[in-house]
């Protein structure tokens, strides 16, 4: 198999990549990163020794960075299902979503999950306020995007959507969003859905224990 994924199924932005994977039916041999197989992760910090995971292996060659991976594998290994648009435009559409997710949706929700994880005397109630702030600033921001659009970009799934799902899922169970903003509520439910993300999320159900926050009985 020319496929290695050094991942852990509760990470978002293995999810992320993940939902590529399964969407094209890409075989992959799964090398999960975990306490249990400390051999993975000395496997995986040799090959890179920034150590932020996903990373993909494919013939002896690394690749990092979600985003990256998947246009690695839309250029290597298409499927019918195509993730970056043709047209040069819509494709600068797609990418500047997947980035909004990225940047606007994760970063501030690892600032709070990770303030949670803390001790007492080393919260940051400063960054954590600017974060929520942030976070429904972009949530208004996506509500508006998404009126009259099935997938963030538009009628057709893409590589904004593979990083949406696992953003908002955990988005939600850290700074829960409006129930004034439908839109992006039930473009969220659409996402849960999806059965390549459907997929991710019941592979990630064992470890749900570990959301310092508490993860909510639903999803």
């Amino acid at each position: 198999m020319n496929l290695k994924l050094y991942a852990h199924p509760f990470s978002a932005y293995c999810q992320k990549v993940l939902i590529a994977l399964y969407e094209n039916g890409i075989p992959f041999e799964w090398r999960t990163l975990s306490n249990e197989q400390p051999e993975n992760y000395a496997e995986f910090a040799a090959m890179w020794p920034i150590k932020r995971f996903p990373l993909l292996i494919d013939g002896g060659r690394p690749i990092t960075e979600s985003s990256i991976i998947i246009e690695h594998l839309a250029l290597h290994y298409p499927g019918p299902v195509s993730l970056l648009p043709a047209n040069a435009r819509d494709a600068l559409e797609v990418r500047h979503l997947d980035r909004f997710f990225d940047h606007y949706i994760s970063t501030p929700v690892q600032k709070i999950v990770f303030d949670a994880m803390r001790s007492e005397n080393e919260h940051d109630l400063y960054g954590v306020r600017e974060a929520r702030e942030a976070l429904d600033t972009a949530y208004a921001w996506l509500d508006k995007t998404l009126a009259g659009r099935e997938w963030v970009a538009g009628d057709s799934f893409s590589l904004a959507d593979c990083s949406a799902a696992p953003s908002l899922l955990y988005a939600d169970w850290t700074h829960r969003i409006d129930p004034a903003f439908s839109n992006l509520i039930a473009y969220r439910k659409r996402l849960l859905a999806r059965p390549s993300f459907a997929r991710a999320v019941d592979e990630a159900r064992p470890y749900r224990s570990f959301f310092p926050l508490g993860a909510p009985d639903r999803d």
